[in-house]
């Protein structure tokens, strides 16, 4: 394929993208399921969802960012024909995902009670405790999931993560229904109705995933190999040496947001409800995107190791390309119905006005968002991640969060003021990694000449 074939390049990428974008976009539908049927109870509840939600995402995107080392392992190892070690990197992947999941869940069950410690309304705590006390369990089934998704992925295989996240999530939405409002004979259970629907619907599809991998024929010849049994701490050091600057990149960044919302919520629980609706809509957008960071993460680390250079700059701004039209349509969707898509959510006038506000904003952002999260996944392609990491943290929590502080507190914007800082953080990572993804590939580029 010729390098500037941008066509094609479209094509790989996008066949590479949607199903990784749907897959995605499932760990955050369920947030989003959970928000539009809490928000029918009131402004209160729906506040809560937003706390307990943020903290858990935040652990939560750690955890996914951690098994994405999984993948470019297992693609490196079948593309040597080696099965043995791909059948080492599943095992070495389970147990090492399977502690963190129970580290990780204990850590999100004890931080509940430090939820009294952030100045939030006594009446939104309420809520919010049991809430983030019952899905901080369901990171142990969401890490099982990745797992073997991340597997499958590495062989090529991308559909049946996808299928396997929407029928969790239909799953999610029916018993939502019947725990939240009690139907069909069912205790009626509020908020924490919500969090039980989320926590069965993750185990779900991580026991879904992992029959597929073991019991699909597609992996007979890798699956023969496998065992229990005998560890490898260089393939645990491998795993890591990946996993945990993608999980920091993920932490920063979510942790950033999960941080705006201990702020809005000191402003209030209206503004707190009117976040986490905006918060709602950017995160699909921004999963969604990470489709598209994933297919720049294989079609750049595929051309890395033929070192064709011209071709991996090509692949690689192509999915940058893609982002940003993607992006851009998602931000006017935005700007065109900012009224509409909270009236979605709840029916209080004042929740949707000030949500609406924020939709403008994150309109704004969409753009930065779609080309850092790219630029992440770019970078990753070429085996760059400590660099990165330290971009998406002088970002967020060196620029955004205090200029989002000062803003929203200090001059009285309010939540606008936050999220206002939150664009400006955006945009520096989004400026920061383009600019490395340039740096590095020109220089391939010179060392060919």
């Amino acid at each position: 394929m010729e390098s500037r074939d941008y066509k094609e390049h479209f094509r790989r990428n996008f066949s590479l993208a949607y199903p990784v974008m749907l897959s995605q976009m499932g760990h955050i539908m369920v947030g989003v399921a959970d928000s539009v049927m809490v928000g029918q109870l009131g402004a209160i509840e729906l506040a809560s969802v937003s706390l307990g939600s943020g903290i858990f995402h935040v652990i939560m995107l750690f955890g996914i960012g951690v098994s994405y080392a999984m993948t470019p392992l297992v693609a490196a190892a079948d593309g040597e024909g080696n099965k043995l070690k791909c059948a080492n990197f599943l095992k070495h992947g389970f147990y090492l995902n399977l502690v963190l999941g129970i580290v990780l869940a204990i850590g999100l069950s004890l931080s509940s009670g430090i939820l009294n410690w952030f100045d939030q309304e006594q009446d939104v705590l309420v809520f919010a405790i049991p809430y983030l006390t019952i899905i901080s369990l369901s990171i142990i089934p969401i890490l099982f999931f990745q797992t073997f998704r991340q597997f499958a992925e590495g062989l090529s295989s991308t559909k049946p993560a996808m299928i396997i996240s929407i029928a969790g999530n239909l799953l999610n939405v029916g018993l939502n229904y019947l725990l939240i409002f009690g139907k069909l004979g069912f205790p009626e259970m509020g908020v924490s109705g919500a969090a039980l629907a989320t926590l069965i619907s993750r185990v779900f599809i991580g026991g879904g995933m992992a029959l597929y991998v073991f019991y699909s024929t597609r992996f007979t010849q890798v699956m023969k190999l496998f065992e229990w049994r005998g560890f490898q701490i260089a393939t645990y050091t491998q795993l890591l040496k990946i996993g945990i600057p993608a999980g920091l990149q993920f932490i920063f960044e979510a942790g950033a947001f999960g941080m705006a919302a201990v702020i809005i919520g000191w402003i209030g629980a209206i503004p707190l409800a009117a976040h986490q609706i905006a918060l709602n809509m950017a995160g699909i957008t921004y999963m969604a995107a990470s489709g598209i960071s994933a297919a720049a993460t294989i079609r750049v680390g595929n051309q890395l190791g033929k070192n064709d250079y011209p071709t991996l700059r090509v692949a690689g701004n192509t999915c940058f390309i893609m982002v940003t039209v993607f992006m851009t349509v998602c931000g006017l969707v935005f700007i065109l119905f900012n009224e509409f898509l909270p009236s979605l959510y709840i029916d209080d006038p004042s929740v949707i006005g000030y949500a609406a506000s924020l939709l403008v904003i994150a309109a704004f952002f969409q753009i930065s968002d779609g080309v850092q999260v790219v630029g992440l996944g770019a970078l990753r392609g070429l085996a760059d991640v400590k660099i990165p990491t330290l971009y998406t943290l002088f970002a967020y929590w060196i620029m955004a969060l205090p200029i989002g502080y000062i803003l929203g507190i200090q001059m009285d914007m309010g939540a606008n003021g936050v999220w206002i800082g939150l664009l400006i953080g955006l945009s520096i990572s989004a400026v920061m990694q383009f600019m490395r993804f340039r740096k590095l590939t020109s220089a391939f580029l010179e060392g060919t000449n």
